[in-house]
């Protein structure tokens, strides 16, 4: 398979991490004889520091002649400590994902019970946690009217939904829940907004199209304590974009650390994958940062382009590491490997070599040259 990948490393620690991806996603095609190549644009702050647009139209005509698009992070303290700043890097990501009319994002959600002690919740809640939360990602809020009177005292954000914009993100849920354990959980707030009350009532006449999907309810305030009570109870969620926004990052926390998790942006054209943490500025360039969640997001790629046997294995061996104990620094702040490292490791693991009988010794020997 022949496949042109478009990669936006972004800020932070974004270049680092998805280094690491592209090098698992090199090992796959060596591996299954396979052809990816692979053009490079800005997009975030640097693409601000660069050319004083956060997302150049040089990098939109690449994205849009892409097949799938591999993404970092985008931020930078020097935005997020200045609020009057009138040109920041999220206005790249949004306008990207408008672009591309990326409608839907997907962030599932899973554990390792090797890192059970890591989560804030108790091990016998999180045991199989396994669900994915579908959030509307080019309406709502974040994109309705925006207003504030002269004198700073007033100000508007409209929120506004379509049918057609639920409908649409809306299948691919129910489509998702007929594959999984057939379960779609909505999740609004109907009791008090018109546009949850819109959302309600088409999910209700979509979910007649798919009757072996048990659908049900709930108010995003109880979903966000049902996340923590009780995760293991949820299958697909589905939720408009700003409500998504805000339990996508509660329920990322699960895992134990949020470099842990992929996501992936899909609609009417090139798909985007990117790890669901920030640029996180006071990693960057020390080659500490968590790869996982990036080589996850590359993982996700390979199952949207058709790859399933392929992005099977790469979860294999983000398995393999994280059991045998090759985590970053976020995960054990004492016995940690280097991102390089365990990007390195993966890769073995994909290549075929790293035999099961090679013991962690063996391994840490073999790579104490570049621990």
């Amino acid at each position: 398979m022949k496949k042109n990948i478009a990669v936006i490393e972004g800020d932070g620690i974004g270049p680092e991490v998805t280094k690491q991806s592209v090098q698992v996603l090199n090992a796959i095609a060596q591996t299954f004889n396979h052809q990816f190549t692979y053009e490079y644009g800005l997009m975030g702050a640097i693409a601000i520091d660069k050319t004083g647009n956060p997302l150049p139209d040089e990098t939109i005509d690449m994205c849009l002649k892409s097949d799938a698009i591999l993404f970092g992070a985008i931020g930078d303290p020097k935005y997020d400590n200045d609020p009057t700043s009138k040109v920041r890097p999220e206005q790249g990501l949004l306008k990207l994902r408008k672009s591309l009319q990326l409608f839907a994002n997907i962030r599932p959600v899973t554990t390792y019970s090797a890192l059970h002690h890591l989560s804030p919740l108790k091990t016998k809640n999180i045991e199989g946690v396994d669900f994915v939360i579908y959030r509307e990602l080019t309406g709502g809020i974040y994109f309705g009217k925006k207003e504030q009177n002269a004198e700073g005292t007033w100000a508007l954000d409209e929120c506004s939904y379509s049918k057609e914009e639920i409908e649409r993100v809306a299948h691919l849920a129910f489509q998702m829940a007929q594959k999984r354990r057939k379960k779609l959980t909505l999740v609004d707030k109907a009791n008090v907004l018109e546009t949850s009350r819109l959302w309600r009532k088409i999910v209700k006449e979509i979910a007649a199209s798919y009757a072996d999907v048990e659908l049900d309810f709930l108010f995003v305030d109880n979903a966000a304590m049902q996340i923590i009570l009780n995760p293991k109870q949820f299958d697909v969620v589905l939720t408009e974009n700003m409500f998504g926004d805000i339990i996508s990052d509660e329920a990322s926390v699960i895992s134990g650390s949020l470099g842990l998790l992929p996501s992936a942006s899909i609609g009417n054209g090139a798909a985007l994958f990117e790890p669901i943490h920030g640029s996180y500025p006071q990693a960057a360039g020390k080659d500490i940062a968590n790869p996982i969640g990036s080589i996850l997001s590359a993982a996700m790629l390979l199952d949207h382009i058709g790859l399933g046997e392929e992005a099977a294995l790469v979860r294999e061996a983000v398995g393999w590491t994280l059991t045998n104990g090759f985590v970053t620094k976020d995960i054990d702040p004492v016995n940690f490997y280097l991102t390089s490292t365990l990007g390195e490791l993966i890769c073995d693991y994909v290549s075929g070599k790293i035999p099961g009988s090679l013991t962690r010794e063996n391994i840490e020997y073999r790579k104490s040259t570049i621990i």
